[in-house]
């Protein structure tokens, strides 16, 4: 009597993470930046193993002008008293209130990988 082994394949439920997995590993490798590498791999885990990082957290680890980078969602709990770039997976409508209201600005992974390919002055939070 044979055992059978079933192989369970991870399937992305939304449609815009294997495009943007696919992206960040191209422009890992045509720009010899491993942060993107890095990124992909975060992101190529299950969703419920995403990043959630509140406000509070970028308040303490950025500093004023720093360019901030979630593999998740950021969350608008708690105080921010900087102006920061943050670049996430996805942002709840406080967090995005909160952040261009200090005058930083909220951008997609996408929209980060394209203004900067190098990676450079980038800080991961998670």
């Amino acid at each position: 009597m044979s055992k059978t082994t079933q192989v369970k394949i991870e399937r992305k439920t939304n449609p815009r993470t294997p495009v943007l997995i696919a992206a960040l590993k191209e422009g890992s490798r045509q720009n010899e930046a491993a942060i993107w590498r890095d990124v992909a791999k975060r992101l190529e885990k299950p969703g419920r193993n995403y990043a959630q990082v509140n406000l509070s957290k970028i308040s303490r680890y950025a500093k004023d002008g720093e360019t901030v980078l979630i593999a998740g969602k950021v969350l608008g709990a708690g105080l921010l008293d900087k102006a920061v770039t943050v670049a996430a997976y996805n942002f709840s409508v406080t967090a995005i209130e909160k952040i261009t209201s200090l005058g930083g600005k909220c951008l997609t992974i996408e929209q980060i990988l394209e203004e900067n390919p190098k990676g450079s002055g980038i800080k991961i939070l998670q």
